[in-house]
């Protein structure tokens, strides 16, 4: 990939933008037209050698009343796309006076897939400010200028020798991408949010392609990303399986949700001669553009630590909590993050009657691997894909790799047809360390990977041995119970009138609690089974009926929490008596999966808290991954001479500066 080249175009069309909008448009608003025209211009360039065969083959069918003309001018044009206008870009210069009525006519000209195009980047509302502002013609202008090339053809000299090179289908991408990128950098907005960066998606191709190269043959295999951005992943991915088998046939699905992303990806799809009706439009989460349909590979870096509620009301009831859509009948994460829910609708996808299966690599920050306690919707995902034995491996990628965000990130990498060692196992590679500092940043975006570190992190997954980077674990090495672990509700009581005044209604208990203060006094009493027993026994005496809220009510007024009282007994029988529970003593731990629940207990709390016990009943099998633990690296502390010697550095440096400010 020439970055050279592909920076340079980025740069001149930033260029056009300084130069012909700053005065009609905020910078926040050069996206709406440079984003659009961009991608007109370069359909428009690609369409530059069949055009005027489009337009007689156009005549010629009109002619002879033939209403689906798609079929044969598609043919002609060599795309999936065509424009039957008279006019180009270049055209369009010819006739300044009226340009803006020709405009309308060339975007008229175009066929219905990048009618839609037009139609999401919302183009024909910016027409007025055009003309408004007189700046159609200087913007057209610029964008045929001879100091850019749009087009996949090389621009020669009279001699025959290269000016400047053709721009191909791949680097239209990345220029896509980079001028994202930069308008949202511009304007303080997730530069992120719509796509990866290149190397990553490199990586993620070769942890899914690779283990089963030998195993691609020639036949057609889908490819899908849920939250495909602007489809750099699902180009990347295409590339790199074509590389490993040339024969056989790759069909690319996505969907994207944001109008204008959505835009460029169709774009990006029709100059790369894609159907561009496998790109959905709309939230994957509630409207799921391919329902029927199971791939083979699926990519995927969806957003994280962001919220699902707009999605909510058409997966979950909002009266019964009943969970409405079968991609996500496992469990549901908190609504303020859905990055698991986008996982569960990939994992809903995968093939069972091939050969590979599905091979999945999914990007996900650290949440994903530990947020929700065992039963949560989080936990009782991370139980099902490891349970059901999909989970191949999870690798924690350098900080700092992406645009939008510095944190830890990781790559879940997931199959339901594993290699023979590896199955009932979990890899986890710690490639945090893997990395290159940048010369120049973007963004959050600091540190990037070479090819050798590809390699690298890949050969490690690949050769599936412990090392330094490396763990092998068995799947239930991340589970565990969560166990709840009760202590005995303790009251003290007395009977007394300032007590009693805490209720309301003090005349309706009255009768009760002088019959009970006779009997016991107004001293301060440490065992409340005596006060439950006879005010049971007063009740029956008065022939009084009260409600369990008034009983409570009665209770509450006179007792309180005391360590030093005698535990309140909540069932007995012959052989056992049951506590009333403290639920502000309840307390809950983690026990591993392979280890005995109850020696853990007595060895762990009985010594500290010999009255608990443990209620089995609320006992709950969790999951979760704790790179932390695994990968932990003991760093020594500092000496004191070190620390000395930079306290004293630093008053040096004080006194320096105040007797500057003195001076």
């Amino acid at each position: 990939m020439n970055h050279i080249q592909h920076n340079q175009i980025v740069n001149f069309i930033w260029g056009i933008a300084d130069d012909v909008l700053r005065d009609v448009y905020t910078r926040g608003k050069y996206r709406d037209i440079i984003l659009p025209f961009t991608v007109l211009r370069r359909l428009d360039a690609l369409q530059e050698p069949s055009k005027d065969k489009v337009i007689e083959m156009h005549e010629q069918l009109n002619k002879l009343k033939i209403e689906n003309q798609s079929p044969q001018l598609r043919k002609i044009s060599g795309y999936v796309f065509y424009n039957t206008s008279k006019y180009t870009f270049k055209k369009l210069l010819n006739d300044p006076a009226n340009i803006r009525q020709n405009l309308e006519n060339y975007l008229d000209g175009f066929s219905s897939d990048v009618q839609d195009i037009i139609s999401k980047f919302k183009l024909r509302n910016q027409l007025d400010t055009l003309e408004e502002g007189n700046i159609t013609f200087p913007l057209i202008e610029k964008f045929c200028s001879s100091q850019t090339n749009l087009s996949p053809v090389a621009v020669k000299d009279k001699d025959g020798n290269i000016v400047q090179e053709g721009l191909s289908n791949l680097g239209m991408g990345y220029v896509f991408e980079e001028l994202i990128r930069t308008f949202n950098e511009e304007n303080n907005e997730e530069a992120g949010e719509h796509f990866t960066p290149r190397e990553i998606i490199k990586l993620m191709t070769h942890l899914i392609f690779e283990p089963v190269k030998n195993k691609i043959k020639q036949g057609t295999y889908l490819i899908y990303d849920p939250a495909c951005g602007s489809g750099g992943m699902l180009t990347e991915a295409e590339h790199f399986a074509l590389e490993i088998n040339p024969k056989a046939t790759y069909h690319l699905y996505g969907q994207e949700v944001n109008p204008e992303t959505f835009a460029i990806c169709k774009a990006d799809m029709l100059i790369k001669e894609e159907d561009p009706e496998k790109i959905a439009f709309g939230s994957t989460l509630s409207n799921d553009g391919f329902p029927k349909l199971k791939f083979d590979f699926m990519l995927s870096n969806p957003p994280y630590g962001k919220t699902w509620k707009v999605d909510q009301d058409s997966i979950v009831d909002s009266k019964t909590k009943e969970i409405l859509d079968s991609r996500f009948s496992v469990g549901v994460p908190r609504v303020s993050d859905g990055q698991l829910l986008f996982l569960m609708n990939i994992v809903s996808k995968m093939k069972t009657d091939s050969e590979i299966g599905s091979r999945i690599a999914s990007v996900h920050n650290g949440s994903s691997l530990f947020t929700g306690d065992a039963g949560s919707g989080e936990s009782e995902i991370r139980k099902y894909i490891i349970e059901n034995d999909l989970l191949e491996a999870i690798i924690q990628l350098p900080n700092d790799m992406f645009y939008n965000t510095g944190i830890a990130t990781y790559i879940w990498v997931l199959s339901n047809k594993k290699e023979e060692r590896r199955k009932g196992k979990v890899q986890l590679i710690d490639a945090s360390g893997i990395y290159s500092k940048m010369r120049k940043g973007l963004g959050s975006k600091s540190n990037e990977l070479t090819e050798t570190h590809i390699q690298q992190i890949a050969d490690a997954f690949k050769d599936f041995q412990q090392n330094e980077i490396s763990r092998i674990f068995e799947n239930d090495d991340f589970a565990y119970w969560s166990i709840t672990v009760e202590r005995p509700l303790r009251l003290a009581w007395q009977l007394t009138e300032e007590r009693l005044s805490a209720i309301e209604d003090t005349d309706y208990y009255l009768p009760v609690f002088k019959a009970l203060q006779k009997q016991f006094g107004t001293d301060i009493q440490n065992d409340f089974n005596q006060l439950l027993s006879a005010l049971d026994a007063q009740l029956k005496k008065l022939s009084l009926k009260w409600k369990p809220k008034e009983k409570k009510t009665f209770l509450d007024a006179l007792s309180w929490r005391d360590e030093e009282a005698k535990p309140v007994i909540k069932k007995q029988d012959k052989d056992e008596v049951i506590y009333e529970a403290d639920p502000e003593l309840r307390d809950y731990e983690s026990v591993p999966i392979k280890q005995n629940v109850q020696e853990y207990f007595e060895k762990e709390v009985w010594p500290f808290v010999p009255d608990a016990w443990i209620d089995h009943s609320k006992t709950v099998k969790g999951y979760e991954v704790s790179f932390t633990k695994i990968f932990y690296r003991y760093q020594p502390l500092r000496s004191v001479a070190a620390i000395t010697e930079e306290i004293v550095q630093l008053e040096r440096e004080t006194e320096g500066l105040l007797n500057d400010i003195i001076a």
